[in-house]
């Protein structure tokens, strides 16, 4: 059997480490939009899970049942967070084939 040629392998997991690193700055400027309570709260998050906007309609304030907004805003980001997670592990997933990468010391979150 012969032996595997490390130069390439080495050529091939650093053009993979850059195109992850290209992936995760790309993710940084996506954002993802979920809500809930029929739209009544609406959360945007961006591809790298930060928090950019919360959005409640009015009507969903109301004084005497604050426990549901808040569960209501809970739920939204939530869902995107999930969203968002579930968006970049398919376009990371892309890169590497599948391949599990936790060994070869990538920097830290390339291993999704």
């Amino acid at each position: 059997m012969p032996q595997p040629n490390m130069n390439q392998m080495l050529k091939q997991v650093q053009k993979m480490q850059a195109d992850m690193v290209k992936a995760q700055e790309d993710l940084a400027n996506e954002t993802i939009e979920a809500s809930a309570g029929g739209g009544m709260v609406t959360v945007t998050i961006s591809g790298d899970l930060v928090l950019k906007d919360i959005t409640i309609d009015p009507d969903a304030v109301d004084p005497e049942d604050v426990d549901m907004l808040q569960d209501t805003v809970l739920a939204a980001v939530n869902e995107a967070i999930r969203q968002a997670q579930e968006h970049a592990a398919k376009k990371m997933g892309g890169l590497t084939g599948g391949m599990d990468l936790g060994g070869l010391g990538l920097p830290p979150g390339m291993g999704l």
